[in-house]
């Protein structure tokens, strides 16, 4: 297929559900959380922290095929402890992506990616010199597209257990 046809559009009213009803297949429930659960992670960290969240469907044409989630600074708030992870103040995080597993292998993820790092570099929350994105080290796939895009692991932050962060300079 086409990935031309590919683009973001908001979720709103209209089309949450179509989103949270995207799943990947089973062996990938590990590397991402549901679409549900994000939305509802997006929502407190609106509403209880004041900051922006941009969740997305991936569209072909007019079909979702897929999710992407960004927020913007996600270090501490100024009078707290600063954090040792200097990539998370200031900086864009893509929280969330999948593609269904009805649409994987057909280059869709790929040209997502493309377009949310387009709209990240129209700066929507405010400058920033970083993009970054975290993926369970297991995530092979994952790992291959986000090096493609210019992403480079930060191998200092990664804790056993825990997820690999990965930043792009802006």
């Amino acid at each position: 297929m086409d990935t031309k046809q590919i683009h973001l559009e908001k979720v709103n009213w209209d089309n949450f559900e179509a989103i949270i009803n995207l799943h990947v297949n089973k062996e990938q429930r590990d590397f991402v959380a549901s679409n549900k659960d994000s939305l509802v992670h997006a929502c407190i960290r609106m509403i209880d922290e004041g900051k922006r969240v941009f969740p997305f469907g991936i569209y072909l044409d007019k079909k979702p095929v897929g999710f992407i989630m960004v927020t913007y600074d996600v270090g501490e708030d100024d009078g707290e402890e600063p954090s040792a992870e200097w990539f998370l103040r200031n900086s864009y995080f893509i929280w969330r992506f999948m593609i269904d597993k009805r649409y994987q292998g057909n280059g869709y993820g790929r040209e997502a990616m493309r377009l949310v790092l387009e709209f990240i570099r129209t700066f929507p929350a405010g400058a920033a010199k970083y993009c970054w994105l975290s993926y369970e080290p297991t995530n092979e796939r994952a790992k291959k597209l986000y090096q493609s895009f210019g992403f480079r692991e930060l191998p200092e932050h990664y804790e056993d257990g825990e997820e690999m962060p990965a930043i792009l300079e802006l």
